[in-house]
């Protein structure tokens, strides 16, 4: 009985922790966030690993964004994908095809929305300082929905610059997705055209509107 009530009360313990934000964690990102919300856009190239443990696979691709607001221009190499805050055109060059949607603004992962990682930590998450090296500080961010399709979003952000060095998003049904940023640029100032597929640069494209 003894044993078991230890047991329960370690339990305890580690949920506990867990549901409060560290205030370390949470200081570095509102800087993180405030530098990144403050500057005209966000550049970055990345290379993007998926890798799923029930399936035994690991796929890896590299690729490039500029994030400006909820506005983001996502370039892959079988893909690419505008967002201008409202209407999404994913253009697959294989194919010749682009098709329109209106994506689920509550969802927050990164295809769907990356400018969320500046901003996820700010509500329905706790975060937590795992690890402050000498050039960067691992970040993890536990979700308060226990029926959360994760189980948790990591950041690593640099030392002194506040740059997004590297980003994880772990699901539980085995999948990892994991980001590492290559190349990070706040000076750049976007045209409203970055963000919105030009039908007249793509001609004979089919065009699917699923609207």
């Amino acid at each position: 009985m003894k044993r078991l009530l230890a047991i329960i009360t370690l339990i305890a313990a580690s949920i506990s922790l867990f549901s409060q934000n560290d205030p370390e964690a949470v200081r570095i990102l509102d800087n993180f966030s405030a530098k990144a919300t403050k500057a005209p856009s966000v550049s970055m190239k990345f290379t993007l690993e998926t890798v799923d443990q029930v399936e035994g696979t690991n796929n890896s691709i590299t690729g490039s964004a500029i994030l400006s607001k909820d506005r983001y221009r996502i370039e892959l190499p079988e893909n690419i994908i505008w967002y201008n805050g409202e209407t999404s055109w994913s253009y697959l060059p294989d194919v010749e095809e682009v098709t329109i949607t209106k994506p689920d603004r509550n969802d927050d992962s990164f295809m769907t929305r990356p400018s969320a990682i500046f901003s996820v930590y700010k509500k329905d998450y706790n975060a937590r300082l795992l690890e402050e090296r000498t050039s960067s500080c691992l970040i993890d961010l536990y979700p308060d929905d226990i029926n959360s399709d994760h189980v948790r979003i990591r950041l690593e952000i640099g030392k002194p610059r506040l740059d997004l060095k590297g980003l994880e998003y772990k699901y539980k049904n085995g999948i990892t997705v994991m980001l590492k940023v290559t190349g990070y640029d706040l000076t750049l100032q976007p045209a409203d055209s970055e963000f919105v597929f030009e039908q007249a640069k793509y001609k004979g494209v089919e065009i699917i509107d699923m609207r």
